[in-house]
């Protein structure tokens, strides 16, 4: 008989927490979780799902201008419903949240639902209520982070950015990550008149240059106003209601809204993790190794919360290495490794593997393949966006370690070459490998010569 009222407790019901939540019971461990505001965390409730059913939204516009090309014309001016788009998208969240629920349900989890609290390192408290574990899994996650200038209390975040009252006439974004390129296509797509302002050199820090270069020209083209080496000093309300923003370049714009995008911080404080004897990073992330253990050794964490790569599939992925860890007698991490990503811009982003800059750091000479075109859909539609291709080659040993696209399909045609840089292919085996045609995929194994090699 155990002295402990789980042998699990979780604490954050989003994608890393759920899927160790279900997975442990699945062992036979007794489990619980506790969530304090949805289920299915920052991903399904305000990040990915949401933010992608907004961005597939946002394409219209085009995809009508594109239509003309090909024959298609519309009866009438395509009108654009705010509200609508908003209902629609609650209905799938809601929708979504119930699974996550009833896969908890199924899973025999017990369910607690309000803010749970560390009183010790088995001790949990709930609501008032106090349980205890053998074992405490924190998933919290993270929390949009606006910095304290004069007005930003007025700005708003990505999360209240999904739940306006209306389509902002006119919106200013501050951040250079994929939040803030993200909605500044978004916006931009949907008819708001959009200006993003960065403090940086370039959007994307931490993005292959080439990226980063591809992407800020894409992104004027479109007809947003990019600002690089700007930020907010200040900002106040106007008689009518409206923003007066006053920027570093000493331009003043009036807008509807003011969104910070400018990074997020994990949900660590007020949870009691230093009573528990957790130790935290700077920053207020959770110090983990490579087991997602803590520095209380019957305390573990995943995902945002220990700020490693905040990225849903990697949360779960540290998720289950956790339940292979702690109940299925497997000891293992999760690699951090060539993980793909994409960012959701318009046109979107895929890469995975190292940067030109990091692998020529790690490796020294490299072959660049590059390719820059118009993807054959635009040939007809008249419009100028632009696909670009680069892969990143070791030179001594002719392995892929970098591949980088933006363009239509970005996302979807990187996760299938991730599968290929995690294998250690080299540029051998891309170049033997027969392309689809007609298809902008094939690029990457039809790129035969060096735009550089040193």
């Amino acid at each position: 008989m155990s002295r402990f009222d789980y042998d699990l407790f979780v604490i954050g019901a989003g994608s890393g927490g759920v899927r160790a939540a279900r997975m442990a019971a699945g062992t036979g461990a007794k489990v619980a979780i506790a969530e304090e505001y949805r289920y299915g965390g920052t991903c399904v409730i305000r990040g990915c799902v949401p933010k992608k059913l907004l961005v597939y939204a946002s394409h219209f516009a085009e995809d009508f201008e594109d239509g003309a090309g090909y024959g298609w014309s519309l009866p009438g001016e395509p009108t654009f419903d705010w509200k609508t788009l908003i209902e629609n998208k609650d209905r799938e969240i809601a929708r979504l949240e119930g699974v996550y629920r009833k896969l908890l349900t199924g899973a025999d989890v017990e369910m607690h639902d309000g803010r749970a609290i560390l009183l010790d390192k088995n001790t949990v408290s709930v609501e008032g209520k106090s349980f205890t574990a053998e074992t405490i899994l924190v998933a919290t996650g993270g929390h949009p982070f606006i910095p304290n200038k004069p007005g930003t209390e007025m700005a708003i975040s990505s999360n209240q950015a999904f739940h306006l009252d209306a389509l902002p006439e006119r919106i200013v974004i501050a951040g250079g990550g994929f939040i803030a390129v993200e909605f500044a296509g978004i916006f931009n797509g949907l008819g708001s008149d959009v200006t993003l302002i960065y403090r940086g050199e370039k959007i994307l820090r931490g993005f292959d240059e080439s990226l980063r270069d591809a992407l800020s020209e894409e992104l004027v083209v479109k007809g947003i106003d990019l600002r690089v080496e700007t930020e907010l000093t200040s900002m106040m309300r106007a008689d009518d209601g409206r923003l007066s923003i006053h920027l570093t370049d000493g331009d003043v714009i009036t807008a509807d809204q003011m969104m910070y995008a400018t990074g997020r911080h994990p949900n660590t404080m007020g949870i009691g993790l230093e009573e528990a004897g957790v130790a935290l990073a700077e920053g207020g992330a959770i110090k983990v190794d490579e087991f997602s253990r803590s520095s209380q050794a019957n305390i573990y964490a995943v995902g945002d919360v220990t700020n490693r790569i905040n990225l849903t599939p990697v949360a779960i992925g540290e998720a289950m290495a956790f339940v292979d860890t702690v109940y299925r007698g497997k000891p293992r991490g999760l690699s951090h490794e060539n993980v793909p990503s994409a960012v959701f811009s318009q046109p979107p982003i895929g890469t995975v593997g190292l940067s030109e800059n990091d692998a020529r750091k790690k490796f020294g000479k490299l072959d660049i393949y590059q390719s820059r075109f118009r993807p054959m859909k635009h040939t007809l539609s008249g419009r100028q966006e632009q696909t670009m291709m680069k892969l990143v080659v070791d030179q001594a040993s002719q392995r892929v370690v970098g591949a980088h696209m933006m363009g239509v399909d970005a996302p979807e045609i990187i996760q299938g070459i991730a599968i290929a840089i995690k294998a250690g292919a080299t540029k051998q085996v891309f170049d033997e490998t027969v392309g689809i045609h007609p298809s902008a995929a094939e690029e990457f194994v039809t790129l035969r010569e060096p735009i550089s090699r040193d």
